[in-house]
């Protein structure tokens, strides 16, 4: 048997005894999920249920699939058609998150993501009306703020899962960049719920649905019907480049021009590889990666060294629009720049709008 063979075989024993090893554990998440599910459905649990539209905007997977950029999409649609939307959002690692906390749009203060968190932040600052409220116990906290913000209608982060709350429109993310061998329940995968739970889906949307073949798409597209009892309008979206930008948010040049340019490329995100991946599909010469955790604070230290590193190697640093809220609270070096991007649908836009539109009651159907 040759090297190669043995090494092969090696990984087929190890894939083996894995599989044998998690699958037990798997069967029991995806099981807990399932029940816990049926006991919302039908009463067991009780949900709580509000006077405005709930359209929830979650997944199923570990990590980013992109529910931040589709909400901000989310909220300056439903603003564009005249209504007022109010994110509920965890605002994770944030010193909120276990109590509460009020963003309104344009608020130009407190605006500490420490206390927040760097998404909600981040949301806030592209809303032109309406407001973000934080805090893990969102029920709790959209009753108590109901009154003072107003809202037509809620968005609910990150909220497949928070069965809590009573929802009218269900929409699920998935990231296409995830290899297919992971859509197994944990452990096995990298799962938190079983595919059955999309017989509660009202829309799917495969984030960076450019970023792959369309083989892999296929597959991945292929694999999600064959979970549907219905078929809920399935949408494809990439991120639009907007430009490079400085940490005081004022545009340099677009994200062409760095085709060539060095660049330190830093990221605290759920899936830095799709960042250093996006990054390098303009042609961007990446000569080092800096990744940290996800949500993670930078320090001045941090800063400091990627601007040692930024000298000693002739590069620019680029870091996303997330990293940026973060890392301007602890410098305003001019040197550091972030990609600002937008979501931008390949296809599925005007159903999902169709959709949207019936639940909030809309005269015409948004664009």
């Amino acid at each position: 048997m040759s090297n190669v063979e043995q090494v092969k075989t090696r990984i087929r024993v190890k894939s083996w005894l894995k599989t044998m090893a998690f699958s037990p554990l798997s069967f029991i998440w995806e099981w807990v999920y399932r029940i816990r599910r049926s006991f919302f459905e039908y009463g067991v649990f009780k949900k709580t249920t509000f006077k405005v539209p709930v359209i929830s905007v979650g997944n199923l997977s570990f990590g980013g699939t992109g529910k931040t950029p589709t909400i901000i999409w989310l909220a300056e649609w439903m603003i564009s058609q005249g209504l007022t939307p109010v994110v509920l959002t965890r605002g994770y690692k944030g010193l909120l998150e276990h109590s509460s906390g009020l963003l309104k749009s344009g608020q130009k203060f407190r605006l500490n993501p420490i206390d927040y968190g760097d998404e909600p932040l981040m949301i806030s600052n592209k809303m032109s009306r309406g407001a973000v409220i934080v805090g893990k116990k969102r029920a709790e906290n959209l009753i108590k703020y109901f009154s003072e913000v107003k809202p037509d209608v809620v968005l609910l982060e990150d909220g497949f899962q928070h069965l809590q709350i009573y929802r009218s429109f269900n929409i699920v993310l998935f990231d296409a960049l995830m290899p297919l061998n992971l859509y197994k329940v944990a452990p096995l995968g990298y799962l938190r719920e079983g595919l059955t739970a999309l017989k509660d889906a009202d829309s799917i949307i495969i984030s960076r649905a450019d970023m792959v073949t369309p083989e892999k798409l296929n597959k991945l597209i292929s694999t999600l019907n064959s979970h549907f009892h219905h078929r809920p309008p399935m949408a494809l979206t990439r991120y639009k480049p907007l430009g490079i930008f400085d940490v005081y948010d004022k545009y340099i040049f677009s994200i062409h021009e760095l085709k060539g340019l060095r660049t330190i490329a830093v990221t605290a995100i759920a899936s830095p590889d799709s960042f250093y991946r996006y990054l390098e599909g303009f042609g961007v010469e990446i000569t080092e990666r800096v990744s940290f955790p996800d949500h993670y604070f930078f320090t001045p230290n941090d800063v400091n060294d990627l601007l040692i590193k930024a000298s000693q190697q002739s590069a620019i640093i680029i870091c996303s629009e997330k990293d940026m809220v973060k890392i301007k609270r602890v410098s305003l070096d001019s040197r550091i720049l972030f990609t600002k991007v937008k979501v931008e649908f390949i296809s599925g836009e005007k159903e999902l709008s169709q959709g949207l539109s019936k639940v909030l009651h809309l005269d015409s159907a948004a664009q």
